[in-house]
């Protein structure tokens, strides 16, 4: 009978279970190949991933560690799993990288390691590298970083050019206390039994005990106002008489202020009573002395510049008015002169220095070529320092004994650049923290800060 037959074999056309069967025997091991690899993809990113963290940790700790930043380096990243030498692991590190923005100071930190290949060789991959004749794949992960450097200002600055070992030190425990305010030696930094109650202390060489935070083998600090030296107008005198006055007008007629010359005088600059007013640049030919309390009325600014001659208070005040910048300038020649201010009679120096122009921030200035007659050894107490600015005295020997506070007109601020300076008894700096409003741009240091990642 034909026809059963027929319809057995339509029936057996129109079934297609078997195709089904046939497509995933085909798809099968494709499909078991790329979970396979997938897998194998996944544990490399893990990996990678952990190699990147420790990378990263490892560069920041290199360049925070400059001086054995490979060790450094090697350390950290072994603290992630990655020991150098250690399963092939391979640990690099440089400080000569070439950084995204130029030049070649960034540092680097290359970890590499190679893995096995397990079922990625089922789509034949067959890896980087070969380690012991055996396929594998490297990874590899590296991280860059840079030194930030920001300026730390110093409110006292010992540039010790004379070669003195202590750029700042202190005499026994005095009782200083100079909050906010930070400090720089040159050399070194002694400091027995009181830390000056300074922010932080800064030295070239070896800071003991000197600072809440103490710093040692910090970078130099260059002299910052040598420059304005050469404003300083050539001097004006024919000669700078320090003995009794002798009666010579064409003498004092030099000296351009107000002043009194009675028969007997030991100086022949003498400040009489009341206010005085100056503008530009105003010279003093010898010792200059005050005869009662004096005002100096500088609207428009006004630098004093003593030539060969010391600046005796006498006992009174020397008081800029409100509104008045003034600049004391210490000139002339290395000698027998006195280039300092002087009084063992209370005086007060009490006075603001110019808030703009040349000398804008300046309140005392002993010009650089001064080398004599320049140490000032009760500075702050004879006479007192009411002062707002920079006393600049680049190769004095100062000994603080006293206190500085701001001037009566004048704002929060006071800078001190010495040769060496010497705590000596009860010390202070008054508050402070208004430098910019007083015109004074503060010595400072570029100060490496903790490094940072760069892209």
């Amino acid at each position: 009978m034909p026809a059963p037959k027929v319809g057995r074999v339509r029936a057996f056309q129109r079934d297609r279970g078997g195709n089904i069967a046939m497509i995933v025997a085909f798809a099968l091991p494709i499909l078991l190949a790329s979970l396979a690899l997938g897998f194998e993809l996944g544990q490399w990113y893990m990996v990678k991933w952990n190699m990147q963290n420790a990378a990263d940790s490892a560069v920041i700790a290199a360049a925070n560690n400059n001086g054995n930043y490979l060790t450094e380096a090697r350390a950290v990243s072994a603290q992630y799993g990655f020991t150098n030498g250690s399963g092939n692991v391979s640990v690099t590190a440089t400080n000569t990288a070439t950084c995204p923005g130029g030049g070649n100071t960034c540092y680097q930190v290359t970890i590499s390691k190679p893995t096995e290949l397990y079922l990625s060789r089922m789509v034949g991959f067959t890896g980087s590298t070969t380690v012991n004749g055996q396929r594998m794949q490297n990874l590899t992960s590296s991280a860059m970083s840079k030194q930030t450097t920001e300026p730390r200002e110093y409110c006292i600055l010992a540039l010790a050019s004379s070669g003195e070992s202590n750029g700042i030190r202190t005499n026994g425990a005095p009782q200083a206390d100079l909050p906010g305010c930070d400090i720089m030696s040159n050399t070194n930094a002694t400091c027995n039994g009181h830390n000056l109650n300074v922010d932080i202390g800064d030295a070239a060489g070896t800071n003991n005990g000197c600072g809440d935070e103490q710093n040692s083998n910090m970078p130099v600090v260059s002299d910052p106002y040598t420059a304005l030296a050469s404003n300083i107008p050539a001097t004006p005198c024919t000669s700078h008489p320090q003995g009794s006055y002798n009666g010579n007008p064409a003498q004092t007629s030099q000296v351009g202020l107000a002043y009194t010359s009675p028969a007997g005088a030991t100086v022949n600059n003498l400040l009489v009573a009341g206010t005085l007013t100056l503008s530009g640049y105003v010279s003093a030919c010898g010792d200059v002395r005050l005869m009662g309390n004096v005002s100096i009325s500088a609207p428009s600014n006004a630098v004093l510049v003593i030539y060969n001659g010391r600046l005796d208070t006498n006992g009174y005040t020397l008081q800029s008015t409100s509104g008045s910048g003034l600049t004391i300038v210490f000139a002339g020649t290395n000698g027998a002169f006195k280039h300092a201010p002087i009084d063992d009679r209370n005086g007060i120096l009490d006075f603001a220095a110019p808030t703009s122009g040349t000398w804008s921030g300046m309140a005392m200035y002993q010009i650089p070529t001064l080398t004599t007659g320049v140490d000032i050894s009760e500075a702050g107490n004879s006479p007192a320092w009411k002062i707002t600015g920079m006393v600049y005295l680049p190769h004095a020997s100062v000994t603080l004994k006293g206190i500085v506070n701001k001037a009566s007109y004048g704002y929060s601020c006071f800078g001190l650049v010495v040769d060496n300076l010497l705590f000596s008894g009860t010390n202070a700096i008054l508050a402070h923290g208004q430098c910019d409003m007083a015109g004074l741009d503060l010595p400072y240091n570029l100060v490496v800060q903790r490094a940072a990642l760069v892209d």
